[in-house]
């Protein structure tokens, strides 16, 4: 019998069986947000954090918080079921974070990038991403352990925020995943 016959859509019961019978638990990843200015870049962080089980985000600097209308068009209520915390200064969460054994990462281009697929995450781990236009700050990738990046074959030399830290994050939570298998 041909499988493709029946695939049909799952519909909001089905859905919510499946998380349940999955046993969902967040992962050792805290995703800090440093000046993220888009509120639906945000809401989008939410919604694929809710996705692959971050523990936490930090939002910083001038990155909104909920409630807002912009972040939750985007999240689709995953501000409600993924904590999250606000921290004016990044730097503090960051030193907060290395207190309790967080390797800190940069989603980043710099000098020393190591491609995403190809890193050395140890966890409990801390993802920063930064400002649609700057980056993550200079001061926060002189403190991190690591700096990634995702590699661009394009004209374009980055992604958006939202959708490089989804491309990384499921990789960070792929290799968790054999980590713990060690």
């Amino acid at each position: 019998m041909d499988s493709k016959a029946n695939l049909r859509k799952l519909n909001f019961d089905e859905l919510q069986a499946v998380q349940v019978n999955r046993g969902f638990e967040r992962i050792p990843l805290i995703a800090l947000l440093d000046d993220v200015r888009s509120l639906h870049n945000v809401g989008s962080i939410f919604r694929t954090a809710d996705g692959v089980g971050v523990e936490k985000l930090f939002l910083c600097g001038i990155t909104g918080i909920p409630p807002r209308p912009e972040i939750r068009k985007t999240s689709l209520g995953a501000e409600e079921s993924v904590a999250w915390d606000y921290n004016k200064e990044a730097m503090e969460a960051v030193h907060h974070l290395r207190g309790r054994g967080y390797q800190i990462v940069a989603l980043e281009q710099t000098t020393g990038s190591i491609d995403y697929r190809r890193a050395d995450y140890v966890f409990p781990l801390c993802l920063i991403v930064g400002h649609e236009f700057h980056g993550v700050a200079d001061e926060l990738i002189a403190v991190c352990d690591l700096s990634i990046d995702i590699p661009m074959r394009g004209i374009k030399q980055s992604l958006n925020v939202s959708v490089a830290f989804g491309v990384a994050v499921y990789e960070i939570a792929s290799q968790y995943r054999q980590w713990i298998g060690r």
